[in-house]
């Protein structure tokens, strides 16, 4: 099970060390793709120009996907609707772009502050309804944490 609170103190102390965003990104991606067997393939999109997303790195198999446009697939629909997404069956999504056959359910966390989207950590799982309510509590954290430190090296 992911523990949200133990990921944000490991983030929070690289942010004190100096560490930039490159290094909390990856940090990041890392220990949640650890966490959790439920967890086949994590990456993180950060926001590029025109409301596209850049897969900035991941942990898993490759993926043709490494530029979503807004709107396009369960990434790209988070980012224009400017919210998180849960879906428990893509075979059910119309909207999907498969990174993988074995893939049954995928969860898109936003990182933003206020009104601002700097990317999104991006979840997918082979297993049908995978994640629950607290994988969404403990990304938030997560999410919330990278979101402090893109700000702080954006001003």
């Amino acid at each position: 099970m992911l523990d949200g609170g133990a990921v944000v103190k490991e983030i929070q102390g690289m942010r004190d060390d100096g560490h930039l965003s490159d290094a909390l990104l990856r940090k990041a991606v890392r220990s949640v793709a650890t966490a959790d067997d439920r967890y086949d393939w994590v990456g993180i999109y950060l926001v590029g120009e025109g409301e596209e997303l850049w897969l900035h790195n991941y942990v898993g198999e490759p993926t043709q996907h490494a530029k979503i446009p807004a709107g396009a697939g369960v990434c790209g629909r988070a980012l224009a609707q400017r919210r998180n997404i849960n879906v428990k069956d893509v075979s059910k999504d119309g909207n999907y772009l498969a990174c993988s056959p074995d893939t049954k359910s995928e969860l898109v966390i936003l990182i933003r502050a206020g009104d601002q989207i700097y990317g999104e950590i991006n979840l997918d799982s082979d297993q049908a309804a995978a994640f629950v309510e607290n994988d969404e509590i403990a990304l938030i954290g997560i999410a919330d944490k990278l979101a402090e430190q893109l700000a702080a090296e954006r001003r």
